[in-house]
């Protein structure tokens, strides 16, 4: 027999319990003419089972419905035919066109250029030409990012420079762990309040001294209010990758990001699949004084506190 005061299965960071297993079986038997999608979010509701900012977390629910089924645990009610109307912005490799054609050659100083400004996208047509420079000038080129993130354009006066998205941390990080400090559970818990400087781009003819350090100077200054208001809760830390077979991280240090050393170039690999990578420099810029406290306590509950 199970004993109920200890999980049986974990699904992302939520430990699972006996008691969930059968709360989810009520639902399913209360409910069987809801949907698979409606008894997700019926779950995360019932279970609060929610994002820092108290959105469903969809996916995790979805995986565990799906392994508790394949278990023999749960029978879930048949699939619906679904149709989806996917945009611009999330197709999976944007085909590229003239808006994003090369431009003349920008040079000059920083003060010559103007005012320079982090720009968040919003609108689906913005995202989308965003997708479109990554994905023609990034050596990375675009991947969909998973869960939340925010686009930036980088732009001045009558100028488009550059791209900087903002998205999920790495779930697990050697060198940046030991430097927080905190535990497997409480990194589990307090993750979503890191962010990681996922794509940063200056078009190829864009050449002006110090932009670089000067975007990132001013990502760290507005990064927290940006998330707060998209998404709900405000962030702690920055981090990112530098592949130093390309750069050097010159324009991180000289905007005060600290470099924690290197990553292993070893990741989590699937049965029957191959992880190739390079290890890559680790550079993190904290938003808050007390970043370590809060990300190695319990302090961090939906919405932080301003």
């Amino acid at each position: 027999m199970s004993n109920p005061t200890q999980p049986i299965t974990t699904q992302g960071d939520r430990e699972i319990f006996a008691e969930d297993i059968e709360h989810i079986r009520l639902i399913l038997k209360r409910f069987p003419s809801l949907s698979r999608k409606e008894i997700v979010h019926t779950l995360c509701e019932t279970l609060n089972w929610l994002t820092p900012a108290g959105r469903p977390k969809v996916s995790a629910c979805t995986k565990l419905l799906h392994r508790l089924e394949v278990q023999g645990s749960i029978r879930l009610p048949a699939k619906r035919e679904q149709y989806s109307h996917r945009t611009n912005a999330e197709v999976s490799t944007p085909a590229l066109s003239l808006q994003t054609a090369a431009q003349p050659l920008l040079k000059g100083s920083l003060k010559a250029l103007g005012p320079v400004r982090l720009v968040p996208l919003i609108d689906p047509a913005d995202r989308a030409l965003w997708n479109e420079y990554v994905e023609r000038y990034h050596y990375l080129g675009y991947k969909r990012p998973f869960g939340y993130r925010q686009r930036y354009f980088i732009e001045a006066e009558q100028h488009r420079l550059g791209c900087v998205l903002l998205s999920g941390a790495s779930r697990a990080l050697g060198a940046r762990d030991r430097w927080i400090g905190w535990d497997d559970r409480q990194r589990m818990k307090n993750l979503p309040w890191v962010l990681n400087n996922n794509r940063f781009l200056l078009f190829p003819w864009v050449q002006i001294l110090n932009l670089a350090s000067h975007v990132l100077g001013q990502l760290v200054r507005r990064a927290g209010d940006d998330w707060q208001q998209r998404w709900g809760y405000r962030p702690v830390l920055l981090e990112t990758f530098v592949d130093p077979l390309r750069f050097q991280g010159s324009c991180y240090r000289a905007a005060g990001w600290e470099r924690l050393g290197r990553t292993t170039g070893e990741g989590l690999v699937r049965a029957g699949k191959q992880y190739q990578t390079s290890p890559k420099l680790i550079f993190t810029k904290p938003l808050q004084a007390d970043f370590r406290r809060l990300l190695c306590s319990d302090q961090l509950k939906g919405r932080t506190e301003l």
